[in-house]
């Protein structure tokens, strides 16, 4: 159990929590994996790009909330600054567009 050995106080009925969670993370990643060989960015893959970005930005905001709280964990600024990258990525993809040289090495115009 992950959970109640980050949080103290996490009581071990409640691991559904962390499974669920868990659950989501997968489903997203199978998203992105099946994904993988299409260009992203722009109109390109909007529903994977949003779905990144979605994740991404949540995880931030609740990781950094979490972390300036009394008595918390200090890899929760790192980790939520490394969220908080991703996102910024994903936010740029999600306005820009793929480079030319992505639809040039994937067939698109």
């Amino acid at each position: 159990m992950v959970l109640p050995r980050l949080v103290p106080s996490y009581p071990e009925a409640a691991s559904w929590l962390g499974q669920l969670l868990g659950a989501a993370w997968i489903g997203v990643a199978a998203l992105n994996w099946w994904n993988r060989s299409t260009v992203l960015g722009g109109i390109h893959g909007r529903p994977v790009v949003a779905a990144n970005l979605a994740l991404y930005l949540i995880s931030t905001l609740v990781l950094f909330r979490a972390a300036g709280q009394a008595g918390s964990p200090a890899a929760l600024w790192p980790i939520g600054a490394a969220m908080a990258v991703l996102a910024s990525a994903y936010a740029v993809l999600l306005f820009r567009g793929p480079l030319r040289r992505d639809r040039s090495a994937y067939g698109a115009s």
